[in-house]
């Protein structure tokens, strides 16, 4: 998505980033390991749910099938799951590459650093208080991402006195934000915050329930350009498709396990 900045919640922090003025242009890439990811988990599941019924773990749903870390079916997860996310840093480089070419001018003259990157629905070894003392765990982030609060030592020497950019992306048809960690979310969620709206109903229902000019027309509606690979794109990243993404990043601000920095608005945006 081509964005403008609509709204500057802490300036300091988001002069830290470069982002200096509201209707400033920025360019969210969001996008991963795309089908690599999803098969890597259908078959980890596969695998996870015999090594349950042998290592006698239940769980309350399928989805949360798990393995023990160091079991063979455990390793060979993370070894997809390391896969995938490499495939997916890859990815988002060449979209960036793409994305600078496409505006014939060169990134210097433009400004175009990166703020941040970081990959959602991933599991990361790190180290968190349990009871009181640091312990080591795997932390998996499904439907979430990092939020590591300032002076956390993973996240850059840049943003150490404000708080690691948290990317949240919104539909293509309302807005996106940029959060920031805290320690209240290092605290209580692990470091964790939301990583988008999440979907109000599934890629079928919507294909069903929406048409592809009904979507267009509410875009254009808004002076929001799209380019789409696919039409059924169109309907399954509709903005009804989601959950409303302002009461969604409201929620986690008042929480305190992330709070609200820079709010960003479309004007044009691109589905592959």
């Amino acid at each position: 998505e081509i964005q403008v900045v609509e709204e500057i919640y802490d300036h300091h922090a988001a002069k830290c980033m470069g982002i200096e003025e509201k209707n400033q242009v920025c360019v969210l890439i969001h996008s991963g390991s795309r089908g690599l990811g999803h098969q890597v988990a259908t078959d980890a599941l596969v695998e996870m749910e015999k090594a349950m019924a042998r290592d006698k773990i239940q769980v309350n749903d399928r989805q949360l099938a798990c393995a023990r870390i160091n079991s063979a079916e455990g390793q060979r997860y993370l070894a997809g799951m390391a896969a995938a996310a490499n495939y997916a840093w890859v990815n988002r480089q060449t979209m960036k590459a793409s994305v600078r070419k496409d505006f014939q001018s060169s990134p210097d003259d433009l400004d175009m650093k990166v703020i941040y990157d970081v990959s959602h629905n991933v599991a990361k070894i790190e180290q968190h208080l349990v009871n009181g003392k640091p312990t080591q765990l795997l932390v998996h982030r499904k439907g979430s991402t990092r939020a590591f609060p300032p002076h956390h030592p993973l996240i850059p020497t840049d943003y150490q006195f404000i708080g690691q950019p948290v990317l949240i992306g919104g539909t293509m048809g309302t807005c996106s934000y940029v959060l920031l960690g805290t320690e209240k979310g290092m605290n209580e969620t692990f470091g964790s915050t939301c990583h988008g709206a999440g979907r109000a109903q599934s890629r079928n229902k919507s294909r069903r329930t929406l048409t592809y000019q009904e979507v267009l027309d509410e875009l254009k509606s808004k002076d929001i350009s799209i380019r789409v690979a696919s039409p059924k794109l169109v309907m399954e990243e509709a903005p009804d498709s989601y959950k409303d993404v302002n009461a969604v990043v409201d929620t986690c601000h008042a929480a305190g396990i992330s709070k609200k920095c820079v709010k960003l608005r479309p004007v044009a945006v691109v589905k592959g």
